[in-house]
């Protein structure tokens, strides 16, 4: 009963001499207190960011793995005529110069690489089904390159997602004729590879661009 009237006592006199302290410097305190209100926002922040510098790094070493499968896939196709660019009317655009990287907007991007790379994912379809029809060589790779394209596109769309950037839409790709020769094969082949090459560089342009921007 004494022990405890003594810790109350003792508890009263150090509230009593605290509290004036308080008031007197009220303003300090309501200043502490929204700085610790801010704190979360603050502490969340940088795991966020590092959350979204994790994704960018992913989509590029994705596309980083899909640049090297067709690179060693176009070693494999020889020709000792050049290459006719004509067969595929519906293939992006690959005009992009490196001084468009700095100009790159994060949602607009995402969106029109999400746009292009289901454009090569239909005609690298197309081209399997016609290598599987000629039984050529090139059908395990060709396979290999179509599900990481797959992979591709479901990385980019979670991205997309989260960015809250928009889908385009996406016309029906206009395919050439079943070709009819081996070698016009081999010279599809090699096109649409060397037009993928083109897009898998500028994309892993961009995703390390676009990563950058994030950052900043």
């Amino acid at each position: 009963m004494t022990l405890s009237l003594s810790l109350s006592l003792s508890l009263s006199l150090s509230l009593s001499l605290f509290l004036p302290l308080v008031l007197v410097d009220s303003s300090s305190s309501l200043l502490l207190s929204l700085l610790l209100a801010q704190l979360p926002l603050f502490t969340s922040a940088q795991p966020r960011r590092l959350h979204v510098h994790n994704d960018f790094d992913k989509l590029t070493n994705q596309t980083r793995h899909l640049l090297k499968l067709t690179q060693d896939l176009m070693k494999e196709h020889s020709l000792d005529t050049e290459i006719e660019n004509h067969r595929f009317k519906s293939l992006p655009s690959m005009g992009n110069r490196a001084t468009d990287l700095s100009s790159l907007e994060l949602k607009p991007t995402l969106s029109q690489l999400h746009a292009d790379l289901k454009s090569f994912e239909h005609h690298f379809e197309w081209l399997h089904r016609i290598s599987r029809k000629h039984q050529h060589s090139s059908i395990p790779k060709l396979a290999e390159i179509i599900t990481q394209i797959k992979t591709l596109v479901n990385s980019l769309q979670r991205q997309m997602g989260k960015m809250e950037a928009p889908r385009l839409p996406l016309p029906s790709p206009s395919l050439p004729p079943h070709p009819a020769f081996h070698w016009e094969v081999v010279q599809s082949s090699l096109e649409l590879l060397q037009q993928f090459r083109l897009f898998c560089d500028w994309a892993t342009r961009a995703f390390l661009t676009l990563k950058s921007k994030v950052q900043a």
